[in-house]
């Protein structure tokens, strides 16, 4: 799959098989551009927003974290403040497209952490997040 980031990659700068990581801003590939309301999550991660993460959820939306439920704001805003607000979150491609949403292969680093790949799966609708499940890669 070809992979194309605008506007910038990050590089690393040493060792050898160095890995090309794309920016947390805009991400494409041949399947399509980040959906508007996946995006608003990974902006929201990225600038420590909470309220911003919690916003791109519709008010009953849910998080499937590996095998956690996680439904409706009350419940989004006490996780990502324990568990997101504080980490990095780059998408490396989407892996898939749909009519209701996207499947993206991210690198999410939880603070303190080296960090790790995963796929996101954002299910949305009415210009919000209605489920996203977040599952090992």
């Amino acid at each position: 799959m070809l992979l194309v980031c605008v506007p910038l990659l990050m590089v690393a700068a040493c060792g050898a098989g160095a890995a090309i990581e794309p920016s947390p801003t805009v991400a494409t590939s041949a399947s399509g551009q980040v959906v508007p309301e996946a995006q608003a999550y990974v902006d929201a991660v990225n600038a420590k927003d909470l309220a911003a993460l919690v916003a791109s959820f519709a008010p009953d939306g849910e998080i499937v974290d590996v095998s956690r439920s996680i439904k409706g704001h009350d419940a989004i805003r006490a996780w990502a403040d324990r568990e997101v607000i504080g980490g990095s979150l780059r998408v490396i491609e989407v892996a898939e497209q749909r009519a209701d949403g996207q499947k993206l292969l991210v690198y999410w680093a939880p603070a303190g952490s080296d960090g790790w790949r995963a796929h996101y799966d954002f299910t949305v609708g009415g210009g919000r997040i209605v489920k996203a499940d977040l599952q090992y890669a």
